[in-house]
C-alpha cells in the first residue's frame, strides 16, 4: 500500500503530523509512506525514519503534481486541506481523506467567544483521517529527529550554562504571539537560572536587548543556529518557556517540561503541547503549564495572530504574571536533569 501524506507548512503543524506518519508505517504491513511539504521545511521531515520518500513543493505545483502522478498512490492523507491540496487530490484521482479544520468553531471562538472546540489536540483530528484504514493513535506523542551533524556540544554554549539552562523561545510567526521584550527582561530579573534565548535571525535584535541586562546569565542563541541545532538546545534544556510556536511542539516531542505563553491565540484551538494522550481540560499533563489571560473579553481574537494588537493594549501578554511563571520554572527545574557533559 502506497500512501501520500500532505502538510505544506508550518514547523509546528508538520511536527504535529508525525504521529500519523509513524502509526501508518508501523500499523499497516508493507506500507510505503510518502510526504509532501514545502521545500523550505525540508529539515523537519528529512530525517524521519517513518517516511519512505519526501516530495517538495517548490514554486511550480504542476511540476510536483506530475512527479506524484508517476507514484500511483493508493490513498492520500490530506492534513492541510486547502485549495492547493485540492488541486493535488483532483489531479491524482485516488481515494483521499482530509482532516476537519473546524473553521466555523474557530470563528465562533475568536469573534463571539463561543467555545465549541473539542477538548483535544489537533493530533486527534489528524488521526481521524486514517481511522478508515484501521490505524489508531499509539499514544506515543510527537516525533522529531535531529541529524547527528546538528548535535551541538557543551562548548557551543557558555560554560556558565553547562550545569543546566532554561530555553526561552522568544520568536513567533506573528507579533501578537510573542511575549514582549520587556516581559522577558522582567522574567530574567526574577528567575535565578541561566537562560538560552532561542529563535531565528529575525529574533536576534530582541535577543540582544534581553541579554544586555546580564550577559553572563543570558545567552542569546537567536540566529546563531539552524532549526535542528535550535531543536538540540530545546531538547537539552532543563525547562522550556515558549511562545505558541514550532519549537514548543519540538520540545513536546522530547517530553520536556514546557511553560507555554499565549497571546491572542488560544490553546483551545488544539495547538497546545501534546505528549501523547493529554487533553487541555479532561486529561492533565504534569509536564505542561499554560499561561493564558482569560480575564480580558477580547481574548482570543485570532487563530493565527496579527502584527499588532487590534485593541492597542496587548493585555493578553502584558498582563501575564512573571512571578508565577518563575515559580513554575523553579518547580520544573528541581525535578529535571542538567545537560550531560561531553
Amino acid at each position: 500500500m502506497k500512501l501520500l501524506v500532505i502538510r505544506f507548512s508550518s514547523i509546528g503543524d508538520i511536527v504535529l503530523t508525525t504521529p500519523v506518519v509513524r502509526c501508518l508505517k508501523q500499523q499497516l504491513p508493507g506500507a510505503e509512506v510518502h510526504y509532501l511539504t514545502k521545500a523550505s521545511f525540508r529539515s523537519i521531515v528529512a530525517h524521519n525514519p517513518f517516511i519512505d520518500k519526501i516530495h517538495y513543493l517548490e514554486d511550480d505545483i504542476n511540476h510536483v503534481i506530475n512527479t506524484l502522478k508517476k507514484e500511483h498512490f493508493d490513498y492520500i492523507i490530506d492534513l492541510h486541506h486547502n485549495l492547493r491540496t485540492l488541486r493535488v487530490k483532483r489531479a491524482l484521482q485516488v481515494q483521499s481523506y482530509s482532516f476537519r479544520k473546524l473553521n466555523v468553531q474557530k470563528w465562533l471562538l475568536t469573534n463571539l467567544k463561543i467555545n465549541l472546540m473539542p477538548d483535544a489536540s489537533i493530533v486527534e483530528r489528524y488521526m481521524e483521517t486514517v481511522q478508515h484504514l484501521g490505524v489508531k493513535n499509539d499514544g506515543r506523542g510527537l516525533d522529531y529527529f535531529i541529524p547527528e551533524a546538528a548535535n551541538l556540544k557543551n562548548t557551543d554554549i557558555p560554560m556558565s550554562h553547562w550545569a543546566g539552562y532554561v530555553a526561552c523561545v522568544i520568536g513567533g510567526s506573528m507579533n501578537t504571539k510573542k511575549l514582549p521584550v520587556d516581559k522577558w527582561k522582567e522574567l530574567a530579573t526574577i528567575m535565578p537560572y541561566p537562560m538560552v534565548l532561542v529563535g531565528g535571525p529575525e529574533d536576534r535584535a530582541d535577543g540582544d536587548a534581553i541579554a544586555a541586562q546580564d550577559k553572563v546569565k543570558i545567552y542569546n542563541a537567536c540566529g546563531k543556529f539552524n532549526l535542528n541545532e535550535s531543536a538540540w538546545l530545546v531538547k537539552n534544556a532543563r525547562v522550556v518557556v515558549s511562545n505558541d510556536t514550532g519549537l514548543m511542539h519540538i520540545a513536546a516531542a522530547y517530553k520536556k517540561p514546557i511553560i507555554s505563553l499565549w497571546g491572542n491565540t488560544s490553546p483551545d484551538m488544539g495547538m497546545f503541547p501534546y505528549y501523547g494522550n493529554n487533553k487541555l481540560k479532561a486529561s492533565f499533563e504534569p509536564l505542561s503549564v499554560i499561561f493564558e489571560n482569560k480575564e480580558i473579553s477580547c481574548h482570543p481574537c485570532s487563530k493565527i495572530g496579527y502584527n499588532k494588537c487590534p485593541k492597542g493594549h496587548f493585555r493578553c501578554m502584558n498582563n501575564l504574571n512573571m512571578n508565577e511563571i518563575s515559580l513554575k520554572i523553579l518547580n520544573f527545574w528541581n525535578n529535571s536533569q542538567p545537560l550531560k557533559s561531553d
